[in-house]
């Protein structure tokens, strides 16, 4: 299963990505999780913040036009059904601007365009970098080079950046273009980031093949497609070809002939790496759990479980402001997640929801696993020093946690717990495997 390579130890090999022209100052960094990422010249994630419809309008930016600045919204946009607008939101005393949490990429007065790479004017006189006309921004939640702590706090929406109409507008980290060959493309799935074709049908290699023969043939070509390389293609980089029958040649990545599968009901499929030989290729497999941390099997899939063998949550959260900030962060105001924890009670949130502990000089070997230090009368980071302070793992910056009713590994009753299955504010079980939409 998939679930295997999930637990296998750090990738070996990384993405490659297609050099394109850049500013000066700015760079490529290669992340752990995402793939390869631009960066400015302290080597903080790059992000846009690409507009999409919601279920009673839109948010987010569209070509050409930013719309994140400094002015702190106090009222619900009624984005999100069944709350109007005009709500206040809450610790408005601590509520910050869009800006505070999201700084533009400024560009110098002096600065010219190149290759992709263009330039708006903000509103408030300033100019702002873009590429492919998106306005770029970094995160104040990336503290080091190959963070990427701003994007979605789970990597389990649909690999190709979709998600509910209910769920909030997300930033996503921008890169250059994969180095893949025409026909090709590179989605990110909880396993890491995965080789689909360019219509996001996932791509398969087969353990009995050697890197110049295919053993798959006949019949078996038949329930897994060979994809086939047009006539004038060529061997460049990790990316061969071998000759099949009558002719024809097909692609292989890294020494391995590649397929897809005909029975995939979903674009991005895993399903075929459940059959014995096949498996889902990756370019760059994701970091594995924290040591101690294990794969549970349960009736829904397989989940990242605690040293208990407890299914492990990530908590959701993005308000229904213009701006769609979040509030899934230490950080970010707690109202939202003590009231679906709680009800509003602390203590009872630390009791049905407990963060999983860790050691405080625990280390994971990755960016995307972290201790942090959490106040547990707030929910907030503790204070330096602070000597009540909990020492717990933290995924992309922000707490994760089991579910009091899950008594026994492969148990997920708090999966989907709060509003809209848990993608606009609540818990999602950390599964390692995500299907897509239907054909």
């Amino acid at each position: 299963m998939l679930s295997v390579i999930l637990a296998a130890s750090l990738a070996v090999n990384t993405e490659a990505w297609v050099p394109v022209p850049m500013p000066p100052g700015f760079k490529v960094e290669a992340t752990d999780a995402d793939g390869p990422v631009f960066a400015d010249g302290r080597g903080r994630t790059m992000y846009s913040w690409p507009y999409r419809a919601l279920r009673n309008n839109g948010a987010g930016e569209t070509k050409g036009k930013p719309t994140c600045y400094g002015k702190v919204l106090k009222q619900t946009a009624g984005l999100m059904s069944p709350y109007p607008a005009g709500i206040i939101l809450p610790d408005l005393e601590k509520r910050p601007a869009c800006t505070d949490l999201w700084e533009p990429v400024h560009a110098d007065r002096n600065a010219q365009p190149i290759g992709k790479w263009t330039i708006l004017s903000r509103t408030d006189g300033t100019q702002q970098w873009a590429y492919d006309e998106h306005p770029l921004y970094t995160s104040v939640k990336d503290h080091n080079p190959g963070e990427v702590n701003g994007a979605a706090p789970h990597t389990f929406l649909r690999a190709n950046g979709e998600d509910f109409s209910d769920a909030p507008a997300y930033r996503w980290p921008v890169g250059p273009p994969s180095r893949v060959p025409p026909g090709f493309a590179v989605r990110r799935v909880p396993a890491g980031r995965m080789l689909v074709t360019d219509k996001n049908w996932a791509v398969y290699s087969y353990a009995k093949d050697s890197s110049s023969q295919s053993a798959c043939d006949q019949g078996c070509a038949r329930d897994w497609p060979p994809l086939l390389a047009p006539q004038l293609a060529k061997a460049s980089g990790e990316w061969t070809l071998i000759d099949r029958a009558r002719g024809q040649r097909q692609w292989a990545f890294r020494g391995k002939p590649l397929y897809t599968r005909a029975a995939d009901r979903f674009v991005a499929s895993q399903e075929g790496s459940d059959t014995p030989g096949w498996t889902n290729v990756l370019v760059q497999a994701a970091p594995p759990p924290p040591p101690g941390f294990s794969i549970q099997d349960t009736i829904a899939g397989a989940v990242v479980a605690d040293p208990n063998g407890h299914t492990v949550y990530v908590y959701n959260c993005g308000d229904d402001s213009q701006d769609q900030l979040s509030c899934d962060h230490p950080d970010d105001t707690q109202v939202y997640r003590i009231a679906i924890c709680g009800g509003g009670d602390v203590a009872q949130c630390r009791e049905k929801w407990p963060y999983v502990p860790a050691q405080p000089d625990a280390r994971s070997g990755s960016h995307i696993w972290s201790v942090m230090l959490i106040d547990p009368a707030t929910g907030h980071r503790a204070k330096p020093g602070q000597s009540d302070a909990l020492a717990v793992w933290a995924y992309r910056d922000r707490p994760v946690y089991t579910f009091v009713l899950d008594k026994r590994p492969g148990d997920v009753y708090g999966d989907a717990v709060g509003e809209w299955r848990g993608e606009r504010n609540g818990y999602k079980a950390m599964w390692t495997r995500l299907e897509m939409l239907e054909r």
